[in-house]
């Protein structure tokens, strides 16, 4: 689920890709539900792609995602974002990632972490977990087997 949704640099929120055009994707932005294309100029990733940082080894922004609907229950973050000290925001990610590096994830981060995870929540998408492939299950089966 996480590889359909896309952050694009210089506009905020997210969007889900739609369809794929010669040259640019057209994508829907999960706040308003209005479609429009992005072209390969802009900064495009897919949160499938993020990773954060942490003491030992980069932890999969999917990881970090289920934790938090963990923690929160499947619900928002209750924070105030615009009010949270820097403080507040790294006692929060220490809940949910105790590992992050202090030095290399700042506040502004994860403030974006917390609206993503919030506005996926609002948006019904909290099913973090990518699907095996069709491939990979009859791999794994085929594994269980022998």
């Amino acid at each position: 689920m996480l590889k359909t949704i896309l952050s694009i640099s210089g506009k905020p929120g997210l969007y889900k890709l739609v369809s794929r055009g010669k040259n640019m994707l057209i994508v829907e932005s999960l706040v308003d539900k209005k479609r429009f294309p992005a072209y390969g100029n802009e900064k495009i990733i897919s949160l499938g792609d993020i990773a954060m940082y942490t003491d030992t080894e980069d932890v999969p922004l999917k990881d970090v995602l289920t934790s938090m609907k963990k923690k929160e229950n499947g619900e928002v973050v209750k924070m105030e974002l615009k009010k949270a000290t820097a403080d507040d925001l790294r006692a929060y990610l220490a809940e949910v990632l105790p590992t992050f590096d202090r030095d290399r994830v700042y506040p502004s981060d994860i403030k974006k972490l917390i609206s993503w995870y919030n506005l996926l929540v609002k948006n019904n998408m909290t099913d973090f977990e990518e699907a095996p492939e069709a491939g990979e299950t009859a791999e794994a089966k085929t594994e269980a087997a022998e």
